[in-house]
């Protein structure tokens, strides 16, 4: 069977240091017409199991901990019966969520996450939170990079648990070093490429974000 690409867009609100703004998140899912993995659970868990539909899913894959990426993954995990797993050094951020409910397993760095017979590597992105992770699956020419990297530059840096040279890190390193042709799938927004963005390092470096 084919291995496909799904998205959903849902909506609602992010949440960090005494400050709520309204969000659209995109929702990806990845598999084929037997099983899949979900990236991240935001906000509408019948939405994401519509996009699911009968498909065992593997796993769910957090990008990070913030709470318009986790909110609902404990309800998700309940209703299809996948584990939940992050990157350990999002804890402090999933605990802000979700303080007596711990993600039933830990994403590591170079790990490899086989679903529909093709590989997703995880990348460890760290910046935009402790933990963020990208993942990559070379054989659909793709990343998911979360709030990592967008269309236009990094992903914030000015709350609690982030760092603009530490993203910028990130992005040189772990994800501009892919083929240029890869699509890069956000965690908010319109796909980009890694040859789009790649020219654009000097400019992300000069404004400071």
């Amino acid at each position: 069977m084919t291995v496909r690409i799904d998205r959903a867009v849902t909506s609602g609100t992010f949440s960090l240091d005494g400050q709520t703004f309204e969000v659209d998140n995109n929702v990806w899912v990845i598999g084929d017409d037997a099983e899949c993995v979900i990236l991240d659970a935001p906000h509408d868990v019948a939405a994401i199991l519509a996009l699911v539909g009968d498909r065992r899913v593997r796993a769910i894959l957090a990008t990070h901990a913030h709470d318009d990426h986790v909110r609902v993954a404990p309800e998700l995990a309940e209703a299809t019966g996948a584990p939940v797993l992050l990157h350990a050094a999002d804890r402090v951020l999933w605990d802000l969520v979700h303080p007596h409910l711990p993600p039933h397993g830990e994403l590591q760095d170079g790990q490899s996450i086989e679903v529909a017979g093709t590989e997703l590597r995880v990348l460890h992105t760290p910046g935009h939170s402790p933990g963020a992770c990208s993942f990559h699956a070379p054989d659909l020419g793709a990343v998911f990079t979360g709030d990592t990297l967008f269309q236009g530059g990094p992903g914030a840096t000015g709350r609690s648990y982030s760092d603009f040279d530490t993203i910028v890190q990130s992005i040189r390193t772990r994800l501009l070093t892919l083929p240029a042709e890869t699509v890069v799938h956000t965690g908010h927004g319109d796909d980009t490429t890694i040859g789009a963005e790649a020219p654009h390092l000097p400019e992300w470096l000069a404004r400071g974000h």
